[in-house]
């Protein structure tokens, strides 16, 4: 794809800004908040309340009910789904990042099975360190906690080019769009290299991750460098949105909403609802950046809107 400069698609159809939730996630361990969903019963409420709160899209990893574990098996998503769907009009995003320590083969199942309207996708490989939170934590509650951060000081997650040809061979056949996740700036050309392979459609849902140590930074230039990248990369052929983890969550959020950008939040990126606060749930994210959305002048997207936005083929034609 060549880089001329095209006009640009950061901002959402008519002021409507596009909030998605990330429930649970694999980052964040149950010793780090009691408020982290891990049980079925747990993701499946938060998600539903996260929704009522304003979120158009929710962002779905699933937990080992009784440690709290990553869990990538389809079994484990096939307890929370069919509640969610029954619950919310939201749109469904199957995580296929997993957990770093999994193989492609294992983080693609569940989006392969319930052919979700959405799935995240990593671009590229990159060191994934939650090393150093180690010592913000005297005690674990459960034994694979400590190990599970402490291994990430030589781990990289990997997400090869065929890795990530595989996934898109798996999904894209079943009407599943992506949420392409966009930890550096290297990150932006590797999904221009597959746009110009004619592997990926646009409108491109781009979600540019901020703040985790291996990827790019939290500074307001590092939020501006890839908006100004991802418009000269794609033009009017990308939706814009960003996720902030920990305490740069709101601020980033705010940036790219004043910058005509969507915005995810949720417990899987920031356990924080300010200074020193825990969030106690994801509602209370969304409905922060409900606030700030609306405080700009801004509209929150429905569901509806979010998918003719990023032409979602639809909650009926899900497997699930």
């Amino acid at each position: 794809m060549s880089e001329t400069t095209r006009k640009s698609s950061g901002v959402t159809a008519k002021g409507k800004v596009i909030i998605t939730c990330a429930v649970t996630g694999a980052i964040h361990t149950p010793t780090m908040s009691p408020y982290l969903p891990i049980t079925p019963d747990q993701i499946a409420s938060e998600a539903i309340a996260a929704a009522e709160a304003g979120a158009a899209i929710l962002h779905l990893h699933a937990r080992d009910p009784q440690t709290g574990k990553p869990d990538q098996t389809p079994e484990a998503f096939a307890r929370f789904l069919p509640r969610i769907k029954q619950g919310t009009k939201a749109a469904i995003n199957i995580t296929t990042g997993g957990s770093p320590y999994m193989k492609v083969e294992e983080r693609v199942q569940p989006a392969a099975r319930f052919k979700p309207e959405v799935a995240s996708l990593n671009m590229g490989s990159i060191n994934f360190g939650l090393y150093h939170l180690v010592d913000k934590y005297e005690t674990f509650k459960f034994d694979w906690e400590k190990p599970h951060l402490e291994a990430t000081r030589d781990l990289v997650f990997r997400n090869s080019f065929k890795d990530i040809e595989y996934i898109l061979a798996t999904c894209y056949d079943n009407g599943t769009r992506f949420e392409f996740e966009c930890y550096d700036i290297a990150h932006l050309y590797n999904l221009a290299h597959f746009a110009d392979r004619g592997l990926v459609k646009p409108p491109f849902f781009v979600q540019s991750v901020f703040g985790l140590l291996g990827g790019i930074g939290t500074h307001p230039e590092d939020v501006a460098h890839m908006k100004r990248t991802a418009d000269r990369l794609f033009g009017d052929r990308f939706r814009w949105s960003v996720l902030g983890a920990g305490a740069s969550q709101l601020r980033i959020a705010a940036q790219a909403a004043a910058l005509g950008g969507n915005i995810r939040v949720g417990l899987e990126d920031s356990l924080w609802a300010g200074r020193g606060h825990l969030a106690k749930s994801n509602a209370e994210q969304v409905a922060m950046a409900r606030k700030i959305v609306e405080g700009l002048g801004l509209e929150v997207a429905t569901p509806d809107e979010a998918r003719a936005i990023l032409e979602l083929k639809g909650g009926d034609k899900v497997a699930f």
